[in-house]
């Protein structure tokens, strides 16, 4: 199993919700933590709970949506003076619930694909080349299993994009010790599962951080993390490993 004791993580979309609760898991771990949210006063609450936890963070601030505002973060991240061992790109967007889908606006792919599928490609491209020349690193995407919902067209077909991004990327590193992953953290309630989601927040821990525990070289893998709900971190790895094969 990974340790990842005094490794630095970024996590996007950490200050509330499945992000918040992947950061402070993560921070139980030892792991410091590079913490983005849109606004840096929102990740404060977060800030204070994972230097109760004892490791080093840093707060950065991006509208996802505004990619010149992506890069000014990757570059503040890079003058941080830190190795980024870990990607957990959690941060997403769901527009709209459109009944009448035959309406569906443009803006709702344009908006959704900027947040869902582009920002989390930035954030690979740019760390993906870091991990590969340091031998090791993990990048563990957020997607949904939504499907066959046309009323959220925008969102699932920007997470299915996301998909083929990171099973394709996958499949260059795979069988070495950079590893990229997706994970889905069930429909919970939170602030985009919205209050009559079935599922509890706290239900996605261990299994939406899995990917970035798991040890076995193989990339590509749908972790879902229900399938983890009650297990420890280990049980959860085992499984993992055992149970979740690689697509290459």
């Amino acid at each position: 199993m990974t340790d990842v004791k005094n490794r630095w993580a970024l996590i996007t979309g950490a200050a509330r919700g499945i992000g918040y609760l992947t950061a402070e898991f993560m921070a139980e771990h030892g792991c410091n933590l590079i913490l983005h949210s849109r606004k840096l006063e929102h990740t404060e609450k977060i800030m204070a709970r994972v230097k109760e936890l004892g490791v080093s963070a840093y707060a950065v601030e991006a509208e996802l949506s505004d990619l010149d505002a992506v890069k000014k973060m990757l570059d503040r991240i890079d003058g941080f003076g830190v190795r980024v061992d870990f990607v957990m790109n959690n941060a997403g967007m769901q527009i709209a619930y459109r009944n009448d889908y035959f309406s569906t606006p443009v803006s709702d792919y344009t908006e959704s694909f900027k947040i869902n599928t582009i920002a989390p490609a930035m954030i690979m491209y740019h760390f993906l080349p870091k991990m590969i020349s340091h031998g090791f690193g993990r990048i563990l995407n957020t997607t949904s299993g939504i499907r066959l919902e046309p009323q959220q067209a925008g969102y699932s077909a920007s997470k299915a994009a996301l998909d083929k991004i990171t099973v394709d990327l996958g499949s260059t590193v795979e069988g070495t010790d950079v590893m990229i992953n997706l994970t889905d953290p069930g429909w919970c309630r939170t602030d985009l599962g919205g209050p009559h989601a079935p599922n509890a927040p706290e239900s996605a821990i261990p299994g939406i951080c899995v990917g970035v525990f798991v040890d076995d070289k193989h990339s590509g893998r749908y972790l879902n993390a229900p399938y983890f709900t009650g297990m420890t971190l280990e049980q959860a790895v085992e499984k993992a490993e055992r149970e979740f094969k690689s697509p290459y």
